[in-house]
């Protein structure tokens, strides 16, 4: 479970790791943060001048993404 305190942490102190910019939502990013006990958490987002949307949010498996969970190992 991820807690929406986990989630705001991500969005106001995380870091965009992947841009998608012809994203069928229009512009998106994923983005990396830490949660409780400073597990690694990736949001995905769609920013915008109107509006925040939040798409999913998820905690990365180590077996598919690096050890910094900045890039994916495939």
């Amino acid at each position: 479970m991820i807690s929406s305190e986990e989630i705001e942490d991500v969005i106001w102190n995380g870091e965009v790791i992947e841009d998608y910019p012809e994203d069928r939502r229009g512009h998106s990013c994923l983005m990396l943060g830490y949660g409780t006990g400073r597990r690694a958490v990736h949001v995905v987002c769609v920013p915008k001048d109107e509006y925040f949307a939040i798409i999913t949010a998820y905690v990365p498996d180590p077996e598919v993404w690096s050890e910094d969970f900045k890039r994916r190992k495939v």
